[in-house]
């Protein structure tokens, strides 16, 4: 009886190898792109386990509680394997092929359903099975002739090598034609013809989805190298160091929620008692956010000469940034300090608000106006207030208040100022320092950063 048997076992083994081994890709990668590989291995699978389970030999050897379900395996199997492969198809259509799919998908799986309540309540297998045929049949000659062709195929399906897949459409076409029409007219038929015409479909689909994936690994990497020259360029728009003044000591921390960033710093040194400070959060990340921060950058070093009026730079930054924000909008304060005069001015756009410790108390400083890239004109009030010796001043984008921790609580103005209060000894760097690590014990360390980080301490020592 095995050796009677041998040529459904050993096609059934590998076709059931060949799904297992999809899938196990499918699960490692975990990518939108490897979803045909799952697809696939279903399918190859459902159909290997289909054939083993018809082997009496096989049968035989499996446990009684899946003896007892062999019949029901064989309807579900039946039935179901028409939208696994439409699910499959999916993976390569586009444009309108998509909704013609969908449909196939939610009526053979409908009917798939109904079949197999028909074969729980009744016992009839084939109740509308020929529905499901008749379904899967349509299907497949759309699918033939957009895959046969060329300017339907292009406009509809994702086909790395349309050649390879008509070959395998055609071949599965032919012979589940020659199988239907003969079982219709009972002519007899040998089960090897269907696997090889399925394995040689199979092929086909497998060598499509290699190459899709190949074309997503090779796009990844030119993403990766075109981000790690991005990272580079955005490096190089930031201040290399921090500068040396006599009367001010100067520390900042950046971290970048992604390889490149909105958050944007800058120091605008006029003389060793002159020095603005720039802090700007552009809305949004990546890219988009990181080249609107070079755009500050460039705009900054034309406002070079004005950089003793804050309201005037921040004017001047968004005078010339609106035209090119579009969508996107940029928070911005401006610190300038004058240790010759003992005097600040502060302005800022939409940011949070600058802090200002003297002594044991902690002064919140909003002094705000409207976001750049709200209204060309809009005005930026200026703030000035005395700075004595052992002052200390901390600029930060919203990254550092909005913190996450487990349970969806940002870590906080409060929280920052009560870190910022009770370390009022430290050094500008100890400090910046202190607080990132406090963030990360905020935040659990399976979840990672939700927005780029900021931050700048400064204290005035004479």
């Amino acid at each position: 009886m095995l050796r009677d048997q041998l040529v459904t076992i050993v096609t059934g083994t590998i076709f059931l190898f060949v799904g297992m081994a999809s899938c196990c890709l499918a699960a490692i990668r975990r990518q939108s792109q490897v979803r045909l590989f799952l697809w696939l291995g279903i399918w190859s699978g459902m159909y290997g386990a289909g054939l083993l389970i018809e082997s009496p030999a096989v049968a035989a050897a499996l446990p009684h509680w899946i003896q007892i379900s062999i019949p029901f395996l064989r309807t579900a199997f039946a039935y179901l394997l028409a939208p696994i492969v439409a699910l499959a198809w999916l993976e390569l259509s586009i444009d309108k092929m998509r909704p013609f799919l969908h449909a196939v998908i939610l009526l053979t799986l409908a009917i798939g359903i109904a079949g197999i309540g028909f074969f729980v309540v009744t016992g009839s297998k084939d109740r509308l099975i020929l529905y499901n045929n008749l379904v899967a049949a349509v299907a497949l000659v759309v699918l033939a002739v957009v895959v046969s062709v060329p300017r339907l195929s292009r406009k509809l399906l994702v086909l790395p090598n349309r050649s390879v897949m008509v070959v395998g459409t055609l071949v599965f076409a032919i012979e589940a034609l020659h199988f239907n029409l003969s079982r219709a007219f009972h002519y007899p038929t040998w089960r090897v013809t269907g696997s090889l015409g399925l394995a040689v479909f199979l092929l086909a689909f497998g060598y499509s989805a290699v190459q899709i994936a190949l074309q997503s690994e090779r796009r990844l990497l030119s993403i990766e190298s075109e981000l790690a020259i991005a990272r580079e360029i955005q490096t190089s728009i930031l201040p290399s160091g921090n500068p040396e003044l006599k009367s001010l000591r100067i520390a900042t921390a950046y971290r970048p929620m992604t390889d490149v960033a909105g958050d944007f710093y800058e120091f605008i040194p006029v003389d060793p008692n002159r020095i603005g400070f720039l802090v700007a959060d552009v809305t949004g990340h990546g890219i988009p956010a990181a080249l609107i921060a070079a755009m500050i950058k460039v705009a900054m070093q034309s406002l070079v000469p004005i950089a003793h009026d804050t309201q005037e730079v921040l004017q001047g930054l968004n005078r010339v940034l609106f035209p090119q924000l579009h969508a996107q909008l940029v928070s911005a304060a401006y610190l300038w300090l004058d240790t010759e005069n003992h005097t600040a001015l502060y302005s800022a756009a939409g940011h949070p608000p600058l802090l200002h410790c003297r002594d044991d108390k902690v002064e919140r400083i909003e002094s705000n106006g409207l976001l750049l890239g709200v209204l060309p004109d809009a005005d930026y009030p200026r703030y000035e207030l005395t700075i004595l010796p052992g002052d200390r001043f901390l600029l930060y984008t919203d990254g550092v208040t909005e913190a996450e921790n487990a349970l969806g609580q940002p870590f906080g103005d409060h929280k920052f100022e009560e870190v910022v209060r009770r370390n009022r000894s430290l050094a500008p760097s100890e400090l910046s320092h202190k607080l990132l690590a406090e963030i990360r014990q905020w935040q659990p360390a399976s979840v990672t950063q939700h927005d780029d980080i900021t931050l700048i301490v400064i204290d005035v020592t004479i």
